[in-house]
């Protein structure tokens, strides 16, 4: 090794030792005949000294060194008379004796800091410079600790990982697929896998009765804070369980991630309903850090000569604890946030429940004071609070009221950072109707089982089957999600028929896996988690891009190695593809 220990680890007890680091320059200081290198490596920051009296030459060399230049240097262990409590080796230095430049480096575009002056397209450009930050170096340790203690879990529930294949073939149900042209079948294509769906239910087919995997997954998607076009599952399928057996299971592991990773201890997993999810919250993640539940106000607003409530479908309101003396101003900004197009109310109903009893509304000319006070009492608010509603269709309601309760709480700081309120939601609705192409398509993807009780309704009325299905959700994100399977070969043709597949389409689609069940297919289920979001909670991040070596961009490019990029005739022809212009 060229070096004796790293820039991370010397303490007091190491004084008077001679070693020997290796590291980047993170910055240099001259004060009189004394000059002070910041030496950098994954492990922290070692400050070495050269002293102009002791070496003159040795001094000189080492005010020739740019940032980021990579040195070797040996020296002896000293105590630091000026110490830096915010360092881990700040009691220590080094009073260097030898130094070696092991190679140059031209001045990188952005200061390599914490709190850098690069913005992030730049850093994206130069991952690898920004990959140096302490920040990032973090957030990968973090991921690699995740990964390792989520190993030793499942490990220890006696699951087994087994390795699925990346080439598979295409679907048209979920998201777009990435596709993948084939030399030797021209004209034919693989699609890369968006999970590992259809093999782990073989693999339970196969007598695997516990598998898991921690796999890269794609999807041709539009992507956010937390999307990216490949990302990382944990991936996870049991045999001869209920879904008991698997919210207990998976529980577990986040417990012991928890405590492993974070040295917590998480208090009660409390279930709730999709449908009471979107009755309290509007939607299926809630983040339950914070009250401010939906109060449904519809039938004490209606009738009253009001047309916007006596239009809407839906009119509910959630309750600012304390807001009764929101300004004006404040106010107005709240009705300008829910107007936003992101969130889409066309307006913002309030009324004012004054410390000393008084109520002052929005809607004064439209409901007596009995009225404000009936809606007051259904919110449950209590005098200097302030109630607000929005009015409109049942859906587009929900979504803006549950937006405009999550920026409540960030104005009042109830989103705690480092509390984390985990939460399972279950009874998802099985199918979703799509008005445009009027059928039925799987909520969460066909393989998913119905509720026993539940499955006569697939015959009669399919908008109404409550799935066997389950998410995590922690602090209003979800973190993963799950079904128990469909393993009998006639109710998974059933379940084609209800999504509009033809028997054709079926059997071309799904055939192998049709096939499979007709050879003693066990009761199975599983769940899969984003690894990317489980390293983003932990993390206190806002993007899982900040969790990723190297991520992609808004737009799903690369910058870096600038990727997606065109490729050479030459292979076009051997793939025996043509592009669009040279069709024309």
């Amino acid at each position: 090794m060229l070096r004796t220990h790293t820039c991370g680890e010397l303490r007091m007890n190491h004084v008077n030792s001679e070693i020997t680091l290796c590291g980047w320059v993170q910055r240099s200081r001259e004060m009189g005949g004394l000059t002070f290198i910041d030496l950098r490596d994954r492990y922290g920051i070692t400050q070495l000294v050269f002293n102009q009296d002791v070496s003159p030459a040795l001094c000189s060399e080492a005010r020739k060194l740019g940032r980021e230049f990579v040195v070797k240097a040996r020296g002896k262990v000293a105590e630091r008379s000026n110490k830096n409590p915010k360092m881990p080796t700040g009691d220590v230095e080094i009073l260097v004796e030898e130094l070696t430049v092991l190679n140059i480096s031209k001045t990188p575009p952005f200061t390599i800091e914490d709190n850098t002056d690069g913005g992030e397209e730049l850093r994206m450009k130069y991952r690898y410079l920004d990959l140096r930050r302490q920040v990032n170096k973090k957030n990968l340790e973090l991921r690699h600790r995740l990964s390792f203690e989520t190993r030793n879990y499942l490990d220890a529930q006696n699951f087994i990982d087994i390795e699925t294949p990346y080439l598979i073939k295409s679907t048209p149900e979920g998201a777009r697929d990435f596709v993948v042209p084939s030399r030797m079948n021209p004209g034919q294509f693989y699609a890369l896998p968006q999970s590992p769906q259809t093999f782990k239910q073989l693999l339970m087919v196969a007598g695997f009765d516990r598998y898991y995997q921690i796999v890269r997954c794609f999807r041709d998607e539009d992507l956010r804070a937390d999307r990216q076009p490949e990302f990382t599952q944990i991936d996870c399928e049991m045999s001869f369980v209920t879904q008991e057996d698997i919210l207990n299971t998976f529980e577990g592991l986040a417990r012991h991630l928890f405590r492993k990773v974070l040295n917590l201890e998480t208090g009660d997993f409390p279930r709730m309903s999709y449908t009471d999810a979107m009755m309290l919250y509007g939607c299926d993640k809630p983040d339950i850090r914070f009250g401010m539940t939906f109060s449904d106000v519809t039938l004490l607003m209606k009738g009253k000569g009001f047309k916007v409530a006596d239009d809407a479908e839906l009119i509910a309101g959630i309750r600012a604890d304390g807001c009764a003396e929101y300004s004006r101003k404040q106010l107005d900004e709240l009705t300008d946030y829910v107007k936003r197009p992101q969130v889409g109310a066309t307006g913002l109903l309030y009324i004012r429940y004054a410390a000393d009893g008084s109520i002052k509304s929005s809607v004064d000319k439209f409901y007596t004071a009995d009225d404000l006070a009936g809606i007051l009492k259904q919110c449950g608010a209590a005098p200097g609070d302030l109630v607000m509603i929005l009015a409109g269709q049942t859906e587009k309601t929900q979504k803006a009221l549950c937006e405009l309760r999550l920026e409540m709480g960030r104005r009042l700081g109830l989103m705690k950072a480092g509390e984390f309120k985990p939460l399972w939601v279950t009874d998802f609705p099985l199918l979703e109707w799509d008005e445009e192409t009027k059928r039925f398509y799987a909520k969460h993807h066909p393989f998913t089982s119905p509720k026993p009780e539940d499955i006569a309704l697939l015959d009669t009325d399919p908008g109404l089957v409550r799935a066997n299905a389950y998410d995590l959700v922690i602090n209003g994100v979800e973190i993963g999600g799950g079904s128990i399977r469909i393993h009998n070969k006639e109710l998974q043709h059933k379940m084609f028929q209800v999504l509009g597949f033809t028997e054709e389409d079926a059997q071309n689609q799904f055939g192998f896996l049709m096939n499979a069940f007709e050879y003693g297919a066990p009761p199975h289920g599983g769940i899969a988690f984003g690894f990317d979001r489980w390293s983003m909670i932990f993390g206190g991040g806002d993007s899982i891009r900040d969790f990723i070596a190297f991520p992609k961009n808004n737009s799903g490019r690369d910058v870096m190695i600038d990727s997606p990029s065109e490729i050479k005739e030459e292979q076009l022809k051997e793939l025996n593809i043509r592009l669009a212009n040279q069709l024309k």
